[in-house]
């Protein structure tokens, strides 16, 4: 399986979360609110989650080995670096005009 696209939009959410994904799988699949998280050893994604009765946070998707979240987690950490580089210029761009 493919990451085909990721996209990012900024979270409305304070403290850590840093921004919201959508990440497309092979062009025919998307999985949205991957959270990319400010975490004390650097950036970390998130997938989405619901609570549970308990209180407790369940993954409604996520990959099923390490390996897989590992190399997605790198995809959209690289991806999330060019969107905030992108965001930088634009903003840096617009204080000089």
């Amino acid at each position: 399986m493919e990451v085909t696209d990721v996209r990012f939009r900024r979270s409305n959410r304070n403290g850590r979360v840093l921004a919201l994904a959508s990440v497309t799988f092979d062009d025919c699949f998307v999985v949205h609110d991957v959270r990319v998280i400010d975490g004390a050893h650097g950036p970390f994604i998130s997938m989405p989650a619901r609570r549970t009765a308990s209180g407790d946070y369940l993954d409604t998707a996520h990959p099923i080995t390490a390996e897989y979240r590992q190399t997605l987690q790198d995809i959209v950490l690289e991806a999330y670096e060019e969107w905030r580089a992108q965001q930088l210029e634009a903003r840096e761009g617009k204080l000089t005009s």
